[in-house]
């Protein structure tokens, strides 16, 4: 019976990095999803204090930041299940597979369409020409 390879420090080390790395990406995406989601009371006190109409806002702003909170969210869920599996993996003597990185490309797919429906909106609210 072939002998399991003992998982070593630098092994849990390595996966606890990985882990941080993901849980910052949560973090940043959630403070970014409130900067965008308080966008939208900004452009009302510019509103206020310039004494001037912007076009009514159906408030966009609120839901893309809470689109941006709630992906950060569901990315700091996912790298802790992830971690946790992997550390079980590890104790198991089970090597590490190698993947494609589908979170990453499910992550990046959601910014970008975020980001471009947020330039359409910045876009659409600007001031009309004078």
């Amino acid at each position: 019976m072939p002998e399991t390879p003992q998982p070593q420090l630098s092994d849990y080390l390595a996966l606890e990095r990985t882990s941080l790395a993901w849980i910052r990406t949560g973090l940043a995406l959630m403070g970014f999803g409130f900067v965008v989601a308080r966008f939208g009371l900004f452009l009302q006190q510019i509103e206020y204090v310039q004494h001037t109409n912007l076009p009514a806002s159906p408030g966009f702003s609120l839901w893309f930041g809470t689109a941006l909170i709630t992906v950060g969210v569901l990315v700091n869920l996912y790298s802790g299940w992830h971690h946790a599996l992997l550390v079980k993996r590890l104790q198991r003597g089970e090597t590490a597979s190698a993947h494609t990185g589908f979170q990453i490309v499910i992550v990046a797919g959601l910014l970008v369409a975020v980001g471009i429906a947020m330039a359409i909106y910045l876009v659409l609210i600007r001031h009309p020409a004078s």
